[in-house]
């Protein structure tokens, strides 16, 4: 009896091995792969929620201009002026198209 034989005898799956070796690595990285998305599904609207919160915790006030438009009738018009050099940050002067003033001017 030959060597070959022998070996075949005692491990006759020994061509099988490698399939099942690459079949291995592939339920591996499916395994991992489908982890990876079930997290980034479970994460992502945490992360949100609590990106929520820090942004009116800081009262929105990330760099973004919170000003309200809203409509005026044609037959009248006018200015808002905000500046720094008024009193407050928040002082506003409207000025009419008759030269009239009200807010903080």
């Amino acid at each position: 009896m030959s060597l070959e034989k022998e070996w075949d005898a005692i491990r006759p799956d020994r061509s099988q091995r490698a399939s099942q070796a690459g079949m291995g690595v592939l339920r591996l990285a499916l395994l991992f792969g489908s982890a990876a998305i079930a997290l980034a599904l479970i994460a992502t609207p945490l992360l949100d929620r609590e990106s929520r919160q820090i942004y009116a915790r800081d009262n929105g006030v990330f760099g973004l201009d919170m000003t309200s438009t809203g409509s005026v009738s044609r037959s009248s018009s006018y200015t808002v002026r905000r500046s720094v050099l008024q009193p407050s940050p928040d002082s506003v002067c409207i000025i009419r198209a008759d030269g009239s003033r009200s807010g903080d001017c």
